[in-house]
């Protein structure tokens, strides 16, 4: 028997289950689960749950805690987010991996696009086809199998389904980051590329909100007399932009402005929204001083006060140390299943990002192939559903058999 032989019947085995795949996929699709909706996110997880029951897996539903975000009006209110899944089995195995992915999607109940379709025989299209609903089936089918095959007794697992990533993981990052300090390596199911190329090195992100207040006046009985937010506002928003090409790689982008009212009052509130990408932890530290030095700046001006709200929800993920060694013997892997595992960086980030700041290694683009994410065009290819089960079934079977390097267990990146 040759090495690969003794996993094939548990992979071979998945292939059955392609049909029941697509129709969860097609069910799964139709169900608005987009961040703000709690009572779609809710729906999904009591479609979720009774499918992973078949694991037979310790189950835990962790409500969040709410966060805050600033309203267009300049109040502070509280965010409401969903609740995370948690399924785990044998905890005290000699390896733990982490599987990672997250059950919200992008567009809300308000969107025309709410169903999937079928593009050809080898293409659907749909909300969270790729991303990531795909991604929790993959999961699903891989570890199904692996529980089936006599290596299952040697690791075991951790799920984490979480409703808020599209937004940053900002209610889940703490459980995100408590389970990554009690696993060997991270497994997190976003959609590889269409041509199944993985996300490499990734860029860190922040969303940050400048809420700014100045002071209300008529602007033709006392114009002097007024302080307009909206002025001090355009002097952050020229200043922010202004650091773009000075900070290495990092990138500032001003996404919204929020602010003023009829156009004979100076206007008292305004709200500067923008999110900044970083490489590298330097450039981070060094985006964070220059955006500390703009509030100061601001609140130098007469009759004005600015503060600022947001943080980098996600660290840069480096391809280094063991990150990039997992990438590597992942590799290896896929050429047992005939599959060309390359990978390249991105200035996309996701939960992957977390994992690396916590110190696990990881690979966070195991789901399926698709593409055009975060648009009505998103797409999943088919032939994946299956593929890229048993990529993940293998690698988790082979973790089990003890061939995951021992450099990875307990260590950090």
């Amino acid at each position: 028997m040759t090495e690969y032989a003794k996993f094939q019947p548990w992979l071979d085995w998945l292939d059955p289950r392609y049909d029941q795949t697509l129709e969860r996929l097609k069910n799964w699709s139709a169900i608005n689960s987009g961040t703000a909706n709690t009572d779609g996110l809710e729906k999904m997880a009591d479609v979720i749950l009774p499918a992973f029951a078949e694991l037979e897996a310790e189950t835990g539903i962790i409500d969040l805690p709410d966060g805050t975000a600033v309203s267009p009006g300049g109040d502070v209110v509280p965010v409401r987010y969903g609740k995370v899944l948690h399924f785990s089995k044998r905890p005290q195995a000699p390896v733990r991996a982490l599987l990672c992915i997250h059950y919200d999607t992008v567009f809300g109940p308000e969107s025309p696009f709410q169903s999937p379709r079928l593009i050809d025989d080898t293409t659907l299209n749909g909300p969270g086809v790729a991303d990531a609903k795909g991604g929790i089936l993959t999961i699903l089918n891989a570890l199904t199998a692996l529980e089936r095959s006599p290596f299952a007794s040697g690791i075991g697992w951790d799920v984490i389904l979480n409703p808020d990533e599209e937004t940053g993981s900002a209610g889940s990052a703490p459980i995100l980051a408590e389970r990554a300090r009690a696993a060997d390596f991270g497994m997190i199911f976003e959609p590889a590329l269409a041509d199944g190329t993985l996300a490499g090195a990734r860029k860190g992100s922040g969303n940050f909100s400048v809420r700014i207040k100045g002071k209300a006046a008529h602007a033709g009985r006392e114009f002097y007399a007024g302080r307009s937010a909206i002025v001090a506002a355009a002097r952050c928003v020229t200043a922010l932009d202004a650091l773009n090409g000075k900070t290495g790689d990092a990138t500032f982008n001003i996404g919204k402005i929020d602010g003023g009212g009829p156009v004979n009052v100076v206007p008292d509130t305004a709200i500067v929204r923008f999110n900044v990408r970083v490489a590298t932890h330097d450039e981070r530290h060094r985006a964070e001083a220059s955006i500390a030095a703009i509030i100061d700046q601001l609140n130098s001006m007469d009759g004005i006060t600015a503060d600022l709200h947001g943080s980098f929800g996600r660290a840069p993920k480096e391809m280094a140390g063991k990150t990039k060694a997992l990438f590597e013997w992942v590799r290896d892997i896929g050429g047992d299943l005939n599959l060309d595992i390359a990978w390249k960086a991105t200035g996309g980030c996701c939960d992957g990002n977390n994992l690396a700041e916590a110190g696990l290694p990881n690979i966070d683009t195991l789901g399926v192939r698709g593409g055009l994410i975060h648009s009505d065009q998103e797409f999943v290819k088919l032939d994946s559903l299956i593929e890229r089960a048993k990529l993940s079934a293998l690698i988790l079977m082979k973790a089990g058999a003890g061939e995951l390097p021992a450099s990875f267990l307990k260590t950090e990146i």
